[in-house]
């Protein structure tokens, strides 16, 4: 099957939903309205009949008959049984947008032979799926839109697994607004929820897991987003996609359209939260109360930062794998918080503007395309929280790492390290060390790091950790390392370089342990 190509002809039917004020609900119209929704189908599926459009009232009712399309699919690979037609209706709007609405419900049965020609038998029914939009044909895609679905079940089960999966309930909700500045981009504002998630796994190879979530969270936005670029941009490779080279024309109209599309977006974020999570199996039950993901993405196109972040708490394990000795070490709580900032997608936009499309072998490589997006090659890793706590300890980290992203080697660090009840962590270990002698050396060291520490008002211990591009570490102020050694030409002698100028073999006036790399004797606490 092939793609039709999408000419101007059919661009001029999408603005029949444009211009179609106040216009009068006939067979016609329903007649453009289907051209539309077949135009960009392969032959195949737009003769199939399986999209109707019929005049209804002050609207249209499209009917998607998807039974038409399974009759088409191989008996021996694929059936699928209680296929109904649904409905959806449209209604065009004096102000060129449409309002589209449907409730329908599924309740479908099958199989099918995967590559492996293994059968799977699946079921899938949806008890409810209700939703109202406005649709807008300049951007091909909904300005608004709530959906609610209740009832959700889905099961496959295969010679080698089986699964079975139940949502109680789900909604979702679209909203948008026109950018501020007038350029003709749209900022998009989502959520959702879901209710009473259950899903189970078994296998032949596995014992049964089963996965349980009370409630699951989701909050997107997304703001400058080129939503005519883009569907221009999907447009122009579905109306090329024959083609094996573009000719200079499409290849500098294209650009155009990524051009303009540059920067796809001023600024994204989503957060995603699990609540009462459970998760049992024949080796135990584990948890969360409250399991949290979140991405951002702002700033300037040349300056923008990237940032992604994890977190739990009151983490819960119970299982016989985990030795009782070893349970207060745990996390009951964590959080990880990562960001990339300052990342140029400006440069990065021009250098793929400076591209060949049609070259097979483009001499921009992926170093060169890197350099572009971290400023000639300078890359920045911010960690603007990362935390863990159990029973019997409490640590916070902040930091931040400086490199190259065409080397390993050049790279500077500047870290905090805050640990309360300290004292209360070494006490642990050691009480574990007496049923696991090797934990004796974790005990030691340890005890060795507190003593660079420094105390907080509120009690935490504290350690400012500098790594510089030299090599050279330093605690609290305190140089517990040296430049490495391509530094130590500039001027540095070790002592080892002092004894031989005074004719001594090396270490000949040392004891063992005082060399160069010598730790010192820890300060004393404030």
């Amino acid at each position: 099957m092939r793609l039709k190509h999408v000419t101007a002809t059919s661009l001029l039917v999408l603005c029949l939903f444009t211009t179609a004020k106040g216009a009068e609900i006939n067979q016609d119209g329903a007649n453009a309205v289907k051209e539309t929704l077949t135009k960009l189908l392969p032959d195949e599926l737009a003769k199939s009949g399986f999209i109707a459009v019929n005049p209804a009232g002050t609207r249209y009712e499209v009917i998607y008959d998807l039974a038409k399309l399974a009759a088409k699919a191989n008996p021996a690979t694929f059936t699928i049984n209680g296929l109904t037609p649904f409905s959806m209706f449209a209604t065009p709007l004096d102000s060129g947008l449409w309002n589209v609405e449907g409730d329908n419900k599924f309740n479908v049965s099958g199989h099918f032979k995967g590559p492996d020609q293994k059968p799977t038998d699946f079921t899938y029914s949806i008890a409810s799926l209700v939703y109202t939009g406005v649709f807008d044909p300049a951007i091909s895609y909904l300005r608004s839109g709530t959906f609610a679905a209740k009832d959700i079940k889905m099961a496959s089960k295969s010679e080698t697994e089986e699964v079975h999966a139940s949502i109680a309930s789900m909604d979702q909700k679209l909203s948008s607004t026109d950018s501020a500045g007038g350029n003709r981009r749209i900022d998009f504002v989502g959520n959702a929820s879901m209710s009473g998630f259950v899903e189970q796994v078994s296998g032949l190879q596995m014992p049964p897991v089963e996965f349980r979530a009370g409630s699951i969270n989701v909050d997107a936005k997304v703001d400058g987003l080129p939503a005519k670029q883009i569907r221009d941009m999907v447009f122009f490779v579905l109306d090329h996609l024959d083609e094996k080279e573009l000719s200079p024309e499409n290849s500098d109209k294209i650009k155009g359209i990524v051009k303009e599309a540059f920067p796809l977006l001023t600024s994204f974020s989503e957060t995603i939260g699990v609540n009462d999570l459970i998760v049992s199996s024949e080796m135990g039950k584990g948890g969360a109360k409250a399991l949290g993901y979140n991405l951002a993405i702002d700033g300037p196109s040349d300056a923008m930062r990237f940032g992604f972040g994890m977190n739990a708490q009151e983490i819960s394990l119970d299982t016989p794998l985990m030795p009782v000795n070893y349970s207060a070490f745990m996390p009951t709580s964590f959080d990880f918080q990562l960001a990339v900032p300052n990342l140029d997608f400006a440069s990065f936009g021009d250098a793929i503007m400076a591209l060949d499309f049609n070259d097979k072998a483009p001499e921009k490589t992926g170093e060169e395309m890197a350099k572009k997006l971290f400023h000639d090659g300078r890359l920045a890793v911010e960690f603007p929280k990362i935390s863990a706590k159990s029973q019997v300890y409490d640590v916070d980290m902040t930091g931040k790492i400086e490199g190259r992203v065409d080397t390993q080697k050049d790279y500077s660090m500047e870290a905090t390290i805050l640990a309360r009840d300290l004292d209360k962590t070494i006490a642990a270990v050691q009480e574990l060390a007496k049923t696991d002698p090797d934990l004796n050396q974790v005990s030691f060291g340890i005890m060795m790091v507190k003593g660079f520490a420094k105390t907080d008002a509120d009690g935490r211990s504290r350690w400012d950790i500098s790594v510089s591009r030299d090599g050279s570490v330093a605690v609290n102020g305190q140089q517990i390392k040296g430049p490495d050694g391509p530094d130590q030409d500039q001027g540095l002698e070790t002592d080892q370089d002092q004894d031989q100028d005074q004719g001594l073999e090396p270490d000949q006036d040392q004891e063992p342990g005082q060399g160069q790399d010598a730790v010192p004797a820890p300060p004393q606490q404030p």
